[in-house]
């Protein structure tokens, strides 16, 4: 059986976390087989990518029967999550998390990493980490961080409180939560209207918007100008413009 399944639906891939029997913990397997997935979604024939899990969970974090073993944890870090996390960030096209079931540890760092995440009901997220004694990695200090402010973040993952869907929702960890026996379906719903959308101007939205947490304002003004002069020059603009004149909708084609 694949660690990872992936399903092309049009211009949307979809990567299934596949390891049901642990709740998708990580081993380097599933490292491995995330990895060539996310090659995959750079093709540009994808626009919009969802990962999701497999069976009741989305992702538990680590499996810790491997982790324990390693003889040098910072260095399995950066051979193992650190590229994965980086190459989410590095797609410009919108990643969603379609989070089905627990969510807990280097899975919760998974998800907010990603550019939205929907969630089921039944749902839930806990930070994991300091339950065992360890610090968030993965990025989950940079982008919890960043989703919830430094005071809640700080206060959530040292407290090891798991969080509902709706609680996470209110906090704004989550953007949407539906019943869990329709979330493949609104996941694919959401992923195909993004893939309709212009992905070039998606893509480098994420780019500022990833930009704007460390930029001064001068920087943050050069580089949108910088991406805007890109973006004029692109299909989908002159699309937009004229599909707007003629009061039509757009056919975006990504290019």
């Amino acid at each position: 059986m694949a660690e990872v399944e992936t399903t092309r639906d049009g211009a949307v891939l979809m990567i299934t976390l596949n390891r049901p029997e642990v709740l998708n913990a990580f081993n380097r397997a599933l490292h491995d087989a995330l990895a060539a997935a996310l090659k995959d979604a750079r093709d540009a024939e994808v626009r919009a990518v969802v990962i999701t899990g497999a069976g009741r969970g989305f992702c538990a974090g680590q499996d810790l029967s491997e982790f324990a073993g390693a003889p040098d944890i910072g260095a399995t870090l950066r051979a193992t999550y650190h590229p994965n996390v980086l190459a989410i960030r590095a797609l410009e096209k919108p990643v969603i998390a379609s989070v089905n079931g627990a969510c807990a540890g280097a899975g919760l760092s998974l998800a907010a990493a990603c550019d939205i995440r929907i969630a089921a009901d039944t749902a839930a997220f806990v930070p994991g980490f300091v339950g065992i004694g360890l610090v968030p990695d993965s990025g989950g200090t940079y982008f919890i961080h960043r989703l919830l402010g430094a005071p809640r973040a700080f206060e959530w993952m040292t407290s090891n409180r798991k969080l509902t869907a709706a609680e996470a929702y209110a906090w704004g960890l989550v953007s949407e939560v539906v019943e869990a026996d329709v979330l493949a379906a609104r996941a694919a719903e959401l992923a195909g209207a993004y893939a309709a959308a212009p992905t070039r101007a998606i893509g480098m939205t994420k780019r500022l918007f990833d930009h704007a947490d460390n930029a001064t304002l001068e920087e943050q003004l050069e580089l949108e100008a910088q991406l805007q002069e890109v973006a004029t020059q692109t299909a989908d603009f002159g699309e937009g413009v004229a599909a707007f004149r003629e009061k039509r909708p757009p056919r975006f084609t990504g290019s």
